[in-house]
């Protein structure tokens, strides 16, 4: 805009000078012609004078730049300065010379051959009829413009300077005030300013608030967007029609194991993850169709879902959502598993159950042995009923509907009771049972807690070796209570300690000394249902230590 200013300015400048200099050369031409013209007729009353006087005498001295004739009442040329007078044709019928004769005096402009050039004639008739003329060359505006050319120069240039300054300290003081008007505040403005911009200005706040309004809109719809996506635990990407993430949550980065942070325009989805399943989800989706893939890496599994997005009947890009589904899957992997244990687990007191009755009922069997036989199917039948009871705590646990109200228990009274159920099977092995520390309070459901006591202390005497030993010690940390059974049994190798908590699971099936598998799965759930923690200790041929640390009571579930 200053730039168009100055150069409105500067031509209109340098139109006014030109205007200027036509308007003067034309006001000194036409002074020039009439002062031209009265000095010629000065010039010619005074040679008619000296003529009058001297005769052709007054042409000897004469000393004059301008060109004098003398002219006969007939018309002969008498005299010319400049001219020989015998050779110059009869001017008898010259205007200025008519004049003169008629008149007394005359005046005229006309091209002269004599000259080359435009000349002005005045002519004054003498007492005797004759007429002297004075002429001179008539300047052209041209000539006189020639004539002052080094001048008209300077001037110009000097005008040139004079309104490129002028101009340019113009343009900016008339900018001025509009480059500092502040749009974010339109009503901030000087007192210089223009009043013919004041509707524009109106209409600026105007919009500025709007702009403010839409833009406050925008950003608590970002926050409440970004606030709602950072929480998820899924991830999303929106990608455009060319594969580049136009946005994400960072979900989505961290169910990709991707260090790189999008940046939003720039960074194409596959730079996150060049998995052969994410690969395909983004093109099937960019190709208009709905796609749903399963990714697995390692221990982790996630579900990918990718969408196109259409506007206005068109493709514009994708939207893929990422789901972390490795617990699901993990669940439906120990569910069919404990299914196949299930099965497997019922299958083995059914059948012994099955082919003892069916011996019984072929008659087959000697009277003396039928109490054999049925003792068979009781202790099958009563394992058959103890695998289906620790099934039913299993599931109840997993569902986390465990019969009972949660009261206060002293565990170290309830440990003494665990031992006392099972010290005559500790008896037959000659096991030694102690029981150490003192009272310690935990909130929780009785009948789970003594399951998990039980089931550690069932296992640390079937799982010991004759003659040992099984410690029980009950503390009170102040952070909580600790519960530690230790033997002195055959231990647990390195590989089966993460395993021996899980269903069906033994380690040594010779040594399961008819036990269902589930016992130290009861203890791992139980314990997490009750808030408490279950870690081990092991060491191969010497024995296992499980430590149960249960939280506060103040802290427990109520």
């Amino acid at each position: 805009m200053t730039k168009r200013i100055f150069h409105a300015i500067l031509v209109v400048s340098l139109a006014a000078l030109l205007a200027a200099l036509t308007l003067i050369i034309g006001v000194l031409h036409g002074y020039f012609e009439s002062r031209t013209e009265a000095d010629l007729n000065q010039q010619a009353v005074t040679i008619a004078r000296g003529v009058s006087l001297g005769g052709m005498k007054y042409f000897d001295g004469l000393n004059i730049s301008s060109r004098v004739t003398w002219v006969g009442r007939d018309g002969t040329v008498l005299y010319d300065n400049w001219q020989d007078a015998a050779t110059m044709e009869n001017h008898g019928s010259r205007e200025e010379i008519k004049q003169a004769m008629t008149l007394g005096k005359g005046t005229a402009v006309r091209w002269s051959d004599t000259l080359g050039q435009t000349a002005i004639y005045c002519a004054v008739r003498l007492d005797d009829g004759t007429v002297v003329r004075a002429s001179s060359t008539r300047y052209s505006v041209w000539v006189l413009a020639l004539q002052a050319v080094q001048p008209i120069l300077l001037v110009v240039a000097a005008a040139l300077f004079l309104a490129a300054f002028l101009a340019s300290r113009l343009s900016k003081s008339i900018v001025r005030p509009i480059n500092e008007l502040d749009l974010s505040n339109p009503s901030g403005v000087s007192e210089d300013f223009y009043d013919e911009l004041t509707p524009l200005l109106a209409r600026l706040r105007m919009q500025s608030h709007e702009i403010h309004q839409q833009m406050e809109q925008l950003r608590r719809r970002q926050e409440e967007f970004s606030a709602i996506t950072e929480n998820m635990s899924e991830g999303f990407l929106v990608l455009d029609i060319r594969t580049r993430v136009l946005s994400n949550n960072s979900a989505a980065l961290r169910l990709l194991e991707t260090s790189c942070v999008p940046t939003p325009g720039e960074t194409s989805a596959f730079v996150l993850s060049r998995e052969e399943g994410f690969r395909r989800c983004v093109e099937e989706a960019l190709a208009g169709r709905r796609s749903e893939r399963m990714v697995h890496r390692e221990n982790l599994c996630r579900q990918i879902i990718a969408s196109p997005v259409m506007q206005d009947g068109h493709l514009g890009g994708a939207v893929l959502v990422i789901l972390d589904v490795t617990e699901r899957e993990q669940r439906e992997s120990l569910r069919r598993e404990f299914t196949a244990n299930v099965s497997h687990e019922l299958k083995t007191p059914l059948t012994a159950i099955s082919g003892t009755a069916e011996i019984l009922e072929n008659g087959t069997v000697k009277p003396e042995d039928v109490s054999h036989f049925a003792g068979n199917i009781h202790r099958e039948a009563g394992r058959l009923i103890e695998l289906v009871n620790d099934i039913i705590k299993l599931s109840r646990l997993d569902e986390g509907g465990a019969e009972g109200p949660w009261e206060q228990v002293d565990l170290y009274r309830l440990a003494g009771n665990v031992l006392n159920q099972v010290r005559p099977a500790a008896e037959k092995r000659k096991l030694e049972l102690t029981l150490k520390g003192g009272p310690a309070m935990v909130s929780g459901v009785p009948q789970i807690l003594e399951e998990i006591l039980y089931n550690l202390c069932d296992n640390a005497v079937a799982y010991n070796r004759e003659g040992g030993s099984v410690a029980v010690t009950v503390e009170d940390t102040g952070e909580g209570a600790r519960l530690t059974v230790e033997d002195t049994g055959v231990g647990i190798p390195p590989e089966a300690r993460d395993r021996v908590f899980e269903r069906f699971y033994r380690v040594d099936k010779s040594h399961s000394r008819g036990g269902t598998g589930l016992g130290l799965s009861i203890v791992k759930h139980g314990a997490a249902y009750l808030g408490a923690s279950v870690s081990l200790r092991s060491e191969l041929g010497k024995g296992s230590t499980f430590v149960l640390s249960f939280p506060a009571v103040g802290e427990a579930r109520n």
